[in-house]
C-alpha cells in the first residue's frame, strides 16, 4: 500500500562514536553524571550523527497543515477556517513558532499537506492529494493512494531541508480537529479507549472531551481498526498532515538526521512511523510532555523520556523549539569543556 522506501532501514547508531562520547564525558572536568540528562543527550547525538562533535546549530522547522472532516461532529472549540488563517500567520511571522524560529535562527517552512485552501497561498508550499480528510465518523478518512501521497509529501519536505545539511529537524503541525484525529490513531495503535487518550485540544471542556471520546470510540468500532495495521488505521481515521510528518520522520532518519519530536500530535505521528519502520526509533528525540492527557501514554509506547514538561499544548513544533536550547547546551558542554588532563585538574582516584 505504501511506497517501498518507507520500509528501508535507517543507518545504525555509530557504536564507535557513541563509545568515544561516553569516554569523553568521563574525562570532562565535572563529577560523573553531574550534568544529568544533558550528558546522555550529547552521547546519543554523537552516535546518531556519527561524529565526535555532536551538533545542534542548524535546525530547520517544517510545519505541516491539514484539515479534518471530523470537525463536522463538533469536536473542536474553533472553526475550521482557523487552519488557513494560521497558515497565513505562520508565513507572515506572527505565530508562536514564527517568533521561536527567529529567536533560534531557524528557517521555517509551512507545507499545506491537506487544508481546505483552494488557492496557492503566499509563502506556503502546497503539496496535497486533496483538501481535507473525510469525516471518519461516517467513512474512511483517506484512500490508500491519498495516504501514500501524504507520506511522500513528508519525504519531499525533508529532501528540500537536507540541501542545507541540517544537524536536526523539527516538525510541527496545524489543523483544527487534529487532536481528535491523533487521539483516534493513538487509541487504535495502543488498543485503549479514547477516554484514556482524548484531551482538551483547542480548549474544549469536560463535556467536550467526553463527546470527543464517544465520537472516536464509535469510529474505531465502525472501522474495526483496534490493533490493525498502521496503514489501515491511518486510512480509516488519519490526517494528511499527520501522515506527512510520519513520512518526514522516516525520511529524516534514513538520512541520519535526528528529529526533535514535539507534542502529542507529532508524537502520534512518530509512533506510527516507528511502527512502520522500527529502525527510525533511535532518531526520535522527545522534547517535552504536553498537557494533552494522552501524550504520556504515547511517550511510554515510544519508550522515551521528554526533556521538559511545561504544560504546553500549542503544537506548531513550539515545544520542540523551546527545548532546542537545551540540546545546543548539551552539545556545547560536550564539545567545549576541558578534560582533567587539559585543565591540569586532579581527577578522581582510580
Amino acid at each position: 500500500m505504501l511506497p517501498e522506501w518507507i520500509y528501508q532501514n535507517c543507518p545504525e547508531v555509530s557504536v564507535g562514536d557513541r563509545e568515544a562520547a561516553i569516554a569523553r564525558q568521563a574525562q570532562l572536568t565535572k563529577p560523573t553524571g553531574a550534568l544529568g540528562r544533558l550528558e546522555q543527550l550529547a552521547i546519543e547525538l554523537a552516535g546518531l550523527q556519527a561524529t565526535g562533535q555532536p551538533r545542534a546549530a542548524w535546525v530547520p522547522i517544517i510545519i505541516f497543515a491539514g484539515d479534518h472532516g471530523i470537525v463536522a461532529q463538533g469536536v473542536s472549540a474553533y472553526p475550521q477556517a482557523v487552519t488557513i488563517a494560521m497558515m497565513a500567520n505562520f508565513a507572515s511571522g506572527g505565530a508562536a513558532i514564527s517568533v521561536l524560529a527567529r529567536e533560534l535562527g531557524s528557517s521555517l517552512e509551512v507545507v499545506d499537506a491537506g487544508t481546505l485552501a483552494e488557492a496557492q497561498m503566499a509563502g506556503i508550499v502546497t503539496d496535497k492529494p486533496r483538501s481535507g480528510t473525510r469525516d471518519f465518523s461516517v467513512e474512511a478518512a483517506l484512500t490508500p493512494k491519498e495516504l501514500a501521497f501524504a507520506f511522500e509529501a513528508g519525504q519531499r519536505a525533508v529532501t528540500r531541508a537536507a540541501l542545507d545539511r541540517p544537524d536536526l529537524l523539527i516538525f510541527g503541525e496545524m489543523g483544527i480537529g487534529n487532536t481528535t484525529t491523533s487521539a483516534a490513531i493513538a487509541a487504535s495503535l495502543l488498543g485503549v479507549s479514547a477516554g484514556e487518550i482524548a484531551g482538551s485540544g483547542t480548549g474544549v471542556d469536560a463535556v467536550g472531551r467526553a463527546h470527543k471520546a464517544r465520537v472516536i470510540d464509535a469510529a474505531i468500532a465502525r472501522h474495526g481498526v483496534t490493533g490493525a495495521s498502521v496503514e489501515k488505521i491511518l486510512c480509516a481515521v488519519g490526517g494528511l498532515e499527520i501522515a506527512a510528518i510520519s513520512g518526514a520522520i522516516i525520511a529524516a532518519a534514513q538520512r541520519r538526521i535526528p528529529v526533535l519530536i514535539d507534542g502529542f500530535i507529532v508524537s502520534v505521528a512518530a509512533l506510527a512511523a516507528a511502527r512502520l519502520n522500527p529502525s527510525c526509533q533511535p532518531f526520535l528525540l522527545p522534547s517535552h510532555q504536553s498537557a494533552e492527557q494522552g501524550h504520556r501514554l504515547v511517550l511510554r509506547a515510544l519508550n522515551v523520556q521528554p526533556l521538559i514538561s511545561l504544560d504546553l499544548r500549542l503544537g506548531e513544533g513550539s515545544g520542540a523549539a523551546i527545548a532546542l536550547p537545551l540540546v545546543r547546551s548539551a552539545c556545547a558542554l560536550h564539545n567545549g569543556m576541558a578534560t582533567f588532563a587539559q585543565a591540569n585538574v586532579p581527577d578522581r582516584p582510580s
